[in-house]
């Protein structure tokens, strides 16, 4: 990829960040050689003299992105019209067998199941997720997972955002040969973008994308305190779990299960994720997501890499698997919000030819 020699403020600073499109994914903070960016807020700012390399503007998931030009690099191939979910070999309904996983996963605990087989079998050294921050229950922080227990430990989904970029880039620089990672759809656009440059670093580090498929965040202040405390007067720590089917679901351990009705819930969406076009993480190695589904996890294995780690951990034990065609709604489910995303690609330069 041939750079294109402008700073951050002219680039990202005016264009996306001040533009209010920003998703606060880190890839710049991350991928700047020269540190010249902190991560403050959710957002990258100037920490030192920009030293105008091109690199930023170059990964940012919102500046300037071709998705033909990613889906050459990480298919060799273009989407054909009817894959309304991007590029797959092969879409299955999976769910962990170990009993551990599925009493702390969010579904079918694929993902969490993946990675604890994948670090005990020594298939990977550290896997980027997010976990919670121990001081403020439901805050979601990066965190590098390095065993079974760690995994454990960061099962489930937090519907507020987490930059994991930042615990991939922690893997790094502790030296950690093989790392997977789970993200968010504008999280592995941002991974992928950093592989294209290419940061040689994170190329020879990641081993598998794993996306999570994703219709917006919530930020923690309308969401958690807002909503959650402040009008249902739940406390954080109360909570055992979130889920979306249809509508915002809050377990709690002393009231049950509390529905709060998406179009209450989507107010407290953030603002960049309007412009997302990209509900499944149409450029991952593996995507997973519930798409209404209880107990089980919608899985879409969409490169070699990802069906050879998906297969091994079902030949292990790991994981069962059902065919598809026993959940058609929920497959359509998943191709009515990828359509819908995809309408909001005219006028936005996410997808540019």
């Amino acid at each position: 990829m041939k750079l294109v020699k402008a700073g951050f403020g002219e680039t990202l600073g005016e264009g996306v960040v001040s533009a209010g499109g920003c998703v606060g994914c880190a890839a710049c903070v991350v991928s700047c050689p020269f540190n010249c960016l902190d991560y403050m807020e959710e957002k990258p700012v100037v920490a030192r003299e920009c030293r105008v390399c091109g690199i930023c503007p170059a990964v940012c998931p919102r500046y300037g992105v071709s998705w033909p030009a990613l889906e050459e690099f990480v298919f060799g191939r273009k989407s054909k019209p009817g894959e309304e979910f991007g590029v797959y070999r092969r879409v299955v309904v999976a769910r962990a067998r170990d009993g551990e996983v599925l009493r702390v996963c969010q579904d079918g605990g694929v993902v969490t199941a993946l990675l604890a087989f994948a670090l005990e079998e020594g298939l990977i050294d550290g896997a980027a997720v997010s976990g919670t921050d121990a001081g403020r229950s439901l805050y979601p922080v990066p965190r590098l997972a390095t065993s079974r227990r760690e995994v454990l430990e960061s099962a489930g989904t937090r519907y507020s955002y987490s930059p994991n970029l930042l615990a991939l880039q922690e893997g790094v620089k502790l030296g950690r040969g093989s790392l997977a990672f789970v993200g968010t759809p504008c999280q592995v656009l941002a991974l992928r973008r950093m592989q294209m440059v290419p940061l040689s670093r994170y190329v020879r580090s990641l081993d598998l994308a794993v996306g999570l498929m994703c219709t917006e965040a919530f930020t923690y202040r309308g969401l958690v305190e807002g909503k959650i405390l402040g009008e249902l007067g739940i406390e954080p720590a109360e909570v055992e779990k979130v889920n979306i089917k249809a509508r915002l679901l809050v377990t709690t351990r002393s009231r049950g299960e509390v529905a709060i009705p998406l179009s209450e819930a989507k107010r407290d969406a953030r603002e960049a994720c309007g412009r997302c076009t990209d509900f499944s993480a149409e450029l991952a190695d593996i995507s997973c997501g519930g798409v209404g589904l209880r107990g089980w996890t919608f899985t879409i294995l969409r490169t070699e890499k990802g069906e050879e780690a998906f297969d091994s951990a079902e030949e292990s034990g790991a994981l069962e698997t059902r065919p598809v065609e026993q959940e058609r709604k929920a497959l359509e489910t998943l191709t009515k919000l990828s359509k819908m995303k995809h309408l909001r690609e005219k006028g936005l330069s996410s997808r540019v030819a």
